[in-house]
C-alpha cells in the first residue's frame, strides 16, 4: 500500500503493537532464561544461575526490541 493510501489509524495500530510487544519480549525473555537458570540451579545446586539467567533474558530481550523497533521509525 502506498504511503498516500495509509489511514491515520494504521500508524496508531503499529505503535500500539510495538507498545505491547516490548513488555511481552521482556517478560518472556525473563521467564525463559530465568526458568533455564532455575532448572540449572536445581540440577547443580548453585543458586547463582537464577540471577544470571534473568540478566541474560533482560539483555537479550532489550537487544531484540532494539533490532525490531529501534533501527527504523514506525
Amino acid at each position: 500500500m502506498s504511503e498516500q493510501g495509509r489511514r491515520p489509524e494504521d500508524g496508531q495500530r503499529e505503535f500500539a503493537d510495538a507498545a505491547w510487544s516490548a513488555p511481552s519480549y521482556l517478560l518472556s525473555g525473563m521467564a525463559i532464561w530465568g526458568g533455564s537458570g532455575w532448572l540449572l540451579a536445581k540440577w547443580t545446586g548453585w543458586s547463582g544461575f537464577i540471577p544470571i539467567g534473568l540478566i541474560i533474558g533482560v539483555v537479550l530481550s532489550i537487544y531484540l526490541i532494539y533490532v525490531k523497533y529501534g533501527r527504523h521509525p514506525l
